[in-house]
C-alpha cells in the first residue's frame, strides 16, 4: 500500500529590508531637523509662508528641469493630493511651529507621528502593528518628551497646536504615500510635489504676508541651504523610503528629527542640556534601534 505524506504549507519568509534603505531615509528627518535652527538663525522673522513658499517652490523647480516628467492621466490628482499634504499644508504649520517653540520641543511633538502612523495605516492599508513595535514608540516618545518637559514651563499654544495638525497632516501624506505607491522615482516625485505646494503657498504668502523690506545675505544663505539640504534630498531620501519601508517604520524614522534637533540647538544655539534631558535622548535612540530592527523584517 502506498503511502499517502501531507506537510504542512510553507510560511513565507519575511525578506528584511536593508539596512542602507533605513540608514538613507534616516538621512531624511535628520535634515528635517535642521531646518529649526536655520529658521531661527537665517530665515526672516515671523514669515511662516515665506519660509515655506522659498523651501518648497525653488527646490521643486530645480528637480522639474533636471527630470523633465510632469504626472500623467490619474497621477494628477493624486500628485495634488500629495503634495498638498506633504508641502502645501505641512510647511506653513511647520515653519510657524519652529517660530513659536524651541526647535527640540517642536520635534518632540512629531515623535508622536508614529503612533498617527500606525492608526491610518490600520484603516487605509487594512495593516495592524504589533503591539511590541507599537511600545517602541510608545518609549520613544516618552523620551523625547522627557527631553523636552525641562525645556520650557509653558509652550506656546498656537505653535504646539500648528506642530500637532503638521504631524497628522504628514502622517496621512506617509500612509496615502505608500497606499498609492508610484510610478516614478523617488527625484521626479519629490519635484512634483515641491512644486505644486510651492505654487499653492507663493499666491497665500503675497497676500497674507508680503514681501520682506529687505532680504539679507544671511537670509539667503538661509533659504538656500533650507532649499537644497532641509528639502530637495532630504524630501528625495524621504519619498525613497515611503516606497521602501513599512509606513510604520518610516515614521517611527521621524524621531532622528528631535534627536538631531535637540544636538544643533545644543551646539549652535547655545542651549543646554539637563540630566533628564540627556536620559530622555538616550531612551528615545534606544526605542528608535529597537523600534527599527523590529521593522525591518516587515515591508
Amino acid at each position: 500500500m502506498a503511502t499517502i505524506t501531507t506537510s504542512a504549507p510553507a510560511v513565507p519568509r519575511r525578506t528584511p529590508v536593508p539596512l542602507r534603505d533605513v540608514a538613507l531615509t534616516a538621512l531624511a528627518p535628520a535634515g528635517f531637523g535642521t531646518v529649526y535652527a536655520a529658521t531661527a538663525l537665517l530665515l526672516p522673522p515671523d514669515r511662516p509662508l515665506l519660509a515655506g513658499a522659498m523651501r518648497a517652490l525653488p527646490a521643486g523647480l530645480l528637480i522639474l528641469a533636471l527630470t523633465r516628467t510632469l504626472p500623467r492621466g490619474r497621477w494628477w490628482p493624486k500628485a495634488i493630493a500629495l503634495a498638498l499634504l506633504n508641502v502645501g499644508a505641512f510647511f506653513p504649520l511647520l515653519f510657524l511651529a519652529a517660530y513659536r517653540l524651541p526647535g527640540g520641543f517642536a520635534a518632540a511633538l512629531g515623535a508622536l507621528q508614529p503612533l498617527v502612523v500606525a492608526a491610518l495605516a490600520a484603516v487605509l492599508l487594512k495593516t495592524r502593528t504589533p503591539g511590541r513595535i507599537l511600545l517602541a514608540f510608545v518609549v520613544a516618545a516618552m523620551g523625547i518628551g522627557l527631553m523636552t518637559i525641562t525645556a520650557i514651563t509653558a509652550p506656546d499654544p498656537v505653535g504646539v497646536a500648528a506642530m500637532l495638525a503638521a504631524t497628522s497632516i504628514m502622517g496621512l501624506g506617509i500612509v496615502l504615500g505608500k497606499k498609492w505607491g508610484s510610478p516614478v522615482p523617488p527625484l521626479t516625485m519629490t519635484g512634483w510635489q515641491l512644486t505644486i505646494g510651492g505654487l499653492v503657498l507663493w499666491p497665500l504668502t503675497l497676500v497674507a504676508e508680503g514681501l520682506p523690506a529687505t532680504i539679507t545675505a544671511q537670509n539667503v544663505a538661509g533659504f538656500v541651504y533650507v532649499g537644497l539640504v532641509g528639502t530637495a534630498l532630504a524630501y528625495t531620501l524621504w519619498f525613497r523610503g515611503v516606497q521602501r519601508l513599512a509606513p510604520t517604520a518610516v515614521s517611527q524614522l521621524s524621531t532622528v528629527n528631535p534627536l538631531v534637533a535637540t544636538a544643533v540647538g545644543f551646539a549652535l544655539l547655545g542651549q543646554t542640556l539637563t540630566p533628564w534631558q540627556l536620559a530622555g535622548f538616550t531612551i528615545a535612540l534606544l526605542a528608535l534601534v529597537a523600534g527599527q530592527s523590529m521593522n525591518r523584517s516587515t515591508k
